[in-house]
């Protein structure tokens, strides 16, 4: 009994075996003398044409499906990113009244001598014509 047991499956998956083969598809057999050759071979042509439209379609839609996800994922990514710090303008530097006062007048010095040279030029360029 007990060999029985053991033999069992051995000669069950033996005979598994043997009956499982390829599936192949059949060989390609022209039509038959009744048929067009010519309008066979335009129908054969239409319907692979068609379905390489339909898997262009296919991946341009894939295409599109792709591009908006990725749009989706970057406002996302954009909308939780932390807000940049408001950054407010440097506060001025507290001088005492006598830095104040030179700073100012070293500041016309500065225009006082920038407009005599402009006046020069502008001398120059007012004199009468020969």
């Amino acid at each position: 009994m007990t060999r029985a047991l053991i033999f069992l499956p051995l000669a069950v998956a033996a005979a598994v075996a043997g009956s499982a083969q390829a599936q192949v598809a059949p060989p390609h057999a022209p039509p038959g003398p009744n048929v067009d050759l010519h309008r066979y071979q335009a129908d054969q042509h239409r319907y692979e044409i068609d379905r390489l439209r339909a898997r262009a379609d296919q991946r341009e839609a894939f295409a599109r499906q792709l591009q908006l996800e990725t749009r989706l994922n970057r406002l996302e990514l954009e909308a939780a990113r932390q807000p940049e710090p408001i950054l407010l303008p440097p506060s001025r530097a507290l001088r005492s009244p006598e830095e104040e006062r030179a700073l100012r007048e070293s500041a016309a010095d500065r225009r006082r001598a920038a407009a005599a040279g402009v006046s020069q030029i502008d001398a120059w360029l007012d004199r009468p014509a020969r």
